[in-house]
C-alpha cells in the first residue's frame, strides 16, 4: 500500500490526497486542476492559514512579517528563493502580522521577521531575525 499525504491546494484550498511517491511529479488539484506546488510563497489570511495548518500533511514554514519592517523586506526575496528549493517537501507561507494580528498573538510573535516551522499542525521550531536563502533552507531541513 502506498503512503499518501493530504495536500491543501494553494488555489482553491481543496484537500487532495497524493501518493507520497508522486510529490515530485507536479501533482494537480482534483478540484481546480491547477498545480499543487508552485515553488512560490503563499500569502495567507487566518482562515487559509488554519486550512493549511490543520489539513496538510507536509510541514509548513511560516514567515511572520509586516510591510513596515526593513529586515522583513530584505528577507522576502530570500524566502521566495527558499520556497523554490524546499517545495514540495515543505510549504512556505507568509502571514502579515499587521493584518492578521490575532494570529500573530496566538503564536506569541514578539519580533519580526520570525520563521515558525509546523509539522502535523504543531510548532516544532522557531527562529527570529532575517536570514539568507541558504540559511533558511538549512535551518528548515535541520528540523
Amino acid at each position: 500500500m502506498t503512503d499518501s499525504l493530504h495536500i491543501v491546494c494553494p488555489h482553491c484550498e481543496a484537500v487532495n490526497r497524493i501518493a507520497s511517491s508522486r510529490l515530485m511529479d507536479a501533482p494537480k488539484c482534483g478540484k481546480c486542476h491547477k498545480e499543487l506546488f508552485l515553488g512560490q510563497v503563499l500569502e495567507l489570511n487566518t482562515a487559509r492559514f488554519q486550512q493549511h495548518l490543520q489539513r496538510s500533511d507536509i510541514p509548513i514554514l511560516v514567515d511572520f512579517w509586516a510591510p513596515w519592517c526593513g529586515p522583513c523586506k530584505m528577507m522576502a526575496p530570500q524566502f521566495q528563493q527558499a520556497a523554490a528549493l524546499l517545495e514540495p517537501k515543505l510549504r512556505l507561507v507568509k502571514v502579515n502580522t499587521e493584518v492578521e494580528q490575532a494570529l500573530s498573538a496566538k503564536f506569541s510573535i514578539r519580533s519580526i521577521p520570525t520563521l515558525v516551522l509546523f509539522k502535523g499542525g504543531r510548532e516544532v521550531a522557531r527562529q527570529a531575525g532575517a536570514m539568507g536563502t541558504s540559511d533558511i533552507v538549512n535551518w528548515a531541513r535541520s528540523h
